[in-house]
This record gives structure tokens, C-alpha cells and sequence, in this order.
């Protein structure tokens, strides 16, 4: 499948979602990140620096990248951003997207959640000035983000025990947001607990949590994978 993770920043869908990251690209599938912003500037960082943190975990992970250059604290639901993000669904011809979840402490993130949502529906239309072939990804699933650390009721949950330790080592490359910024120090504990507890839900070492607004369907119940 051709999938599209759609991140405020960089460094949010390894969060939020490193290990799926990990194990798509692992089964085959072509995984595109889209940072709709640049993240800086931070307490520690600079451009530079992020944008060599940003090579680094996208070499750990093996996932295609790009960068939508928004601005980062101005993220507003713009037409403009809801077509740059359709143009590049189209290219990627996206199966799957997935998404911060809704419910966010960071504004940037419930407007790039907005933008994404419109440029699902803005990729299909015809006669319009987006480039590329229309196309409507399948599916939209939401994961969560780390800046309001809520317990998670999520729609499914995804195996990442194999994954880890390449989701760690991607977000340990962000060194000016987690190891050189004190507040943030204790963030790959509260991640790792929290894929524990997840995992524990359904049997497994560790898992990520995901939501899905849609109803999901199933060919048959052998499609589920029984809770061990």
C-alpha cells in the first residue's frame, strides 16, 4: 500500500507512531512522512539541527519524507495548505492516510489535522488547480500526539514488539527535543509505558494506539487477531 503519515513537526509521527512506521516499511508497503512545518524554532534548536535530526530518524525508519514548509505556531486551516497537502496524496497515489488525533493541546496540530482531513476530500475533485490525478484515500486513521497526555480509547491497536527499538532510536535522534530539553527527558518513559500498557490490552509486548471516525470493516473474523 502506499501510505501518507501527516505530522505537524518533526518528531511528531515518531511519537506518536514510530514502531507502525517501523513495521509498514519492514511488510513493504511505501511510507511517506509529510511535515507540514520545519518545528523550529525550539527551546534547543535550530533549522539546521532539526533538519539533520530529521535525515537521521527517516534513515532509521527507511520511510520516504518531505516537508510542506507551513510555519511553525501559525498553522491555520488555509485552502493553500489543503491543496499542497491533496497535490501530494495524489503523487503518492494514497491508499491510507493517518493523522494526529483531534483532541490536541497544540493548536498547529488541530489545524493540520483539519488541513489533512480537507485535502483527503480536495484530492478526489475534478476540474481543479491541484496537480496531479484525482484520487481519495481509503482510509484515515488517527493517531495520538504527546502533547496532552490523555489515556488513549482507541479504535485498534498495531503489534510494534518488533519495532521498539528503531521507534526509540528514531526519536532519541531528536536530540535538541528530548535528550538536551529537561522538560521532555522523561517523554520516552511515558512512551514506552504507554505502548506497554496498550500492548497488554491485546496480548503483546508493545502496541500503538490508533482511532478511526469511520467504521472500520472486515472480510470475515478470521481478519480479527485474537487477543493472546
Amino acid at each position: 500500500m502506499q501510505i501518507v503519515v501527516v505530522a505537524p513537526h518533526p518528531d511528531d509521527a515518531e511519537l506518536g507512531m514510530g514502531g507502525t512506521i517501523a513495521r509498514l516499511v519492514d511488510e513493504g508497503h511505501q511510507v511517506l512522512i509529510v511535515d507540514m512545518t520545519d518545528g523550529e524554532p525550539t527551546p534547543k534548536g535550530t533549522r539546521e539541527i532539526r533538519a539533520a535530526e530529521t535525515a537521521e530518524a527517516t534513515r532509521i525508519l527507511r520511510c520516504a519524507r518531505r516537508q510542506l514548509g507551513l510555519k511553525n505556531r501559525e498553522v491555520t486551516h488555509a485552502l493553500a495548505a489543503r491543496h499542497a497537502l491533496a497535490a501530494v496524496l495524489r503523487e503518492w497515489r494514497c491508499d491510507v492516510m493517518f493523522v494526529p488525533h483531534p483532541e490536541d493541546a497544540h493548536p498547529d496540530h488541530i489545524a493540520v489535522t483539519r488541513i489533512a482531513e480537507d485535502a483527503r476530500f480536495d484530492a478526489k475533485l475534478t476540474q481543479s488547480e491541484i496537480a496531479g490525478n484525482p484520487i481519495h484515500p481509503k482510509r484515515i486513521f488517527y493517531y495520538y500526539c504527546t502533547h496532552l497526555r490523555v489515556l488513549p480509547q482507541p479504535t485498534f491497536a498495531l503489534d510494534i514488539s518488533t519495532a521498539v527499538d528503531r521507534k526509540r532510536a528514531a526519536i532519541l535522534a531528536y536530540r535538541s527535543q528530548v535528550t538536551d530539553h529537561a522538560p521532555n527527558r522523561g517523554l520516552i518513559d511515558w512512551l514506552t509505558a504507554r505502548d506497554r500498557f496498550v500492548g497488554s490490552q491485546i496480548g503483546v509486548e508493545s502496541a500503538e494506539p490508533f482511532w478511526s471516525r469511520e467504521l472500520l470493516s472486515l472480510d470475515n473474523l478470521g481478519a480479527l487477531v485474537p487477543i493472546r
